[in-house]
């Protein structure tokens, strides 16, 4: 398939464009786009995404526009072709004019297409080109400043979380299909290694008598033998891709939800797996927890943003169960590479010392080019001339991350949870950590040495000290004492908090982290492809959650009064 290209040309007759004109507000998406899409989204900017011989396809400037359409309207591909066809909105935000439009893509298209772009996208050395284009656009407009928030917000999946017999039987009708697909030798040697009787060819649980607590446990008994002789059969064997995955995993299912008791039957296992599997249609998906209290299956999305401007600048998504922290790097990567650069520029600066001398310096007022300034009324001040400086809630306050911060010199506003005990017992801040003398004072003036730990930190151990302690109580319920636990990152840990503790740290902090809150409500306002994802995957799902961004973002520029110019992107006075 060819590129095709969209007619630039327009008709200035067109009846439904001057509509458009006349009755929507300046800063709707729909004007901004029509305004704004080909320097966004012009053909050539997807040439790599096709090849040189077939038939022209729809323009990808037609469908850039309508995927970010669709993403804010949350609707189906069936849907957004929909809206295309009858909605004037959308013709002439695609650039397409009214109904006797003749160009590319004019007449419609199939709702397939969406469904090619995105692949293609998928395969290409960039696939998020329509998130960093906008991204782009408004940094050069000066819409991205060097400050961050971030914060996380749960995905639905978008299958059905099944029970454990439910994933064994679809486990091993899985393995089964393939093996067919592969070789059908092998998949009769595993049909002969059933020993259930259950032929494994409906999704459909077995008809027993489910309140019969002996015949549930037959059957998990059963399809249990059944999925471990499957395993036993392939152990050794060279296989297709194909069947290894599908081996991999039944044999996840299996030593996930099960345990061997006494007679040897095989049981559900009264515990719940640290990475449970929770269904083979989608095996990536996980249960997760954004708080002790509220429970959900499926994904984390997580966004970072620029509180002033309300401009995303970096999402990801990772199964339910993984941790705010751990891809908060990855989040404000492009500040942690900004502070690298500067490092260097200020280190090579040291070695030459003749380079930095200021009388070459009076021809900078004239470097940035000011005719674009008076343009960006109510654009932020200058992204070099402010500290950069990231916000978050106690998720991000590891001491990991806050040590990464501090290296790299971006003021740290990410909220460090203060230590807890169980049953009202003396916490850990009520001890004096000296860590240099690497030793533990208590409440009661006992001081005791730290035990180092190989990878940092180590445990103080009262012991003995604890059984005449007046204290004892108040302190633990251990019959061999309190332990006292310092990690690696405690004096990290200790600076945080004592930092939270200034009244204006504490007015910075209320006054922009939960502005990303609103943000991820924008986000996650549609049901469908918002809150629930649309696809199956981490990846996919990542790409769509993007997608999502770049349609959020592109929706904020328009608000925002963001224009292209003879010397590019600025924000109208």
């Amino acid at each position: 398939m060819t590129l095709g290209r969209a007619d630039r040309q327009g008709d200035l007759f067109d009846e439904a464009a001057r509509f458009c004109e006349e009755s929507l507000p300046e800063n709707s998406i729909y004007r901004f786009l029509a305004r704004e899409r080909d320097r966004l989204f012009p053909d050539e900017l997807f040439a790599d995404l096709f090849c040189d011989r077939g038939r022209r396809s729809v323009p990808p400037s037609v469908v850039a526009s309508v995927m970010v359409l669709q993403r804010l309207g949350g609707f189906s591909d069936r849907e957004a072709v929909e809206q295309y066809s009858f909605d004037a909105r959308w013709r002439y935000a695609a650039g397409v004019g009214g109904y006797a439009g003749s160009g590319a893509g004019a007449g419609g298209f199939v709702h397939t297409v969406l469904v090619d772009m995105r692949a293609r996208l998928r395969r290409s050395a960039r696939p998020d080109r329509i998130f960093e284009v906008g991204l782009a656009a408004a940094a050069e407009a000066g819409l991205v400043g060097r400050r961050r928030v971030v914060d996380s917000t749960p995905l639905y999946d978008a299958v059905a979380t099944m029970d454990t017999i439910t994933l064994i039987r679809s486990a091993v009708r899985g393995l089964l299909g393939v093996a067919a697909a592969a070789d059908t030798d092998l998949a009769a040697s595993l049909r002969g290694a059933l020993s259930s009787g259950d032929d494994y060819a409906g999704s459909g649980k077995p008809q027993i008598d489910w309140d019969d607590r002996a015949a549930r446990e037959e059957l998990i008994d059963s399809r249990a033998r059944d999925g471990y002789a499957l395993l036993a059969l392939l152990d050794g064997r060279e296989l297709a891709q194909p069947v290894t995955d599908a081996a991999t995993l039944l044999a996840t299912v299996l030593g996930q939800d099960l345990q061997t008791g006494p007679d040897g039957v095989f049981r559900i296992a009264r515990r719940v797996a640290k990475d449970r599997v929770i269904s083979t249609v989608d095996p990536e998906a996980r249960h997760g927890h954004k708080t002790a209290a509220r429970g959900f299956d499926g994904y984390k999305g997580h966004a970072a943003m620029d509180p002033d401007t309300e401009i995303i600048t970096a999402t990801t998504v990772t199964p339910g169960n993984a941790g705010d922290a751990s891809v908060a790097e990855d989040l404000v990567a492009d500040l942690l590479d900004d502070t690298a650069d500067d490092t260097a520029d200020d280190t090579a600066g040291q070695k030459q010392p003749q380079q930095p001398v200021e009388p070459q310096q009076p021809v900078e007022p004239q470097q940035p080019v000011e005719p674009q300034q008076p343009v960006q009324a109510g654009a932020r001040a200058a992204e070099d001339t402010e500290e950069p400086c990231v916000y978050g809630d106690n998720a991000y306050g590891t001491g990991e991350f806050h040590d990464r911060l501090q290296r790299a010199g971006i003021t740290d506003r990410c909220k460090t949870q203060t230590p807890t005990a169980a049953g009202g017992l003396f916490s850990k801040d009520r001890f004096a950590i000296d860590l240099g003398a690497d030793t533990v004072s208590c409440p009661a003036g006992i001081t005791v040495r730290i035990h180092p730990a190989h990878a940092g930190g180590g445990t103080a151990y009262f012991g003995s000290a604890c059984t005449d302690c007046p204290l004892r109580a108040q302190c633990t319920s251990a019959a061999g004492g309190r332990t006292v636990s310092v990690g690696p990152y405690e004096q990290t840990l200790t600076d945080a908090r004592a930092r939270q503790t200034d009244p204006a740290w504490v007015a910075d902090y209320r006054g922009t982290r939960p502005k990303i809150e609103r943000k991820l409500g924008h986000l996650t306002r549609r049901k469908h492809g918002g809150r629930r994802a649309r696809v199956r995957g981490t990846a996919r799902v990542d790409d769509d959650f993007r997608l999502l961004a770049a349609a959020t973002n592109l929706a904020r520029m328009a608000v925002l009064g963001m224009c292209g110019t003879t010397q590019g992107w600025a924000v109208a006075a």
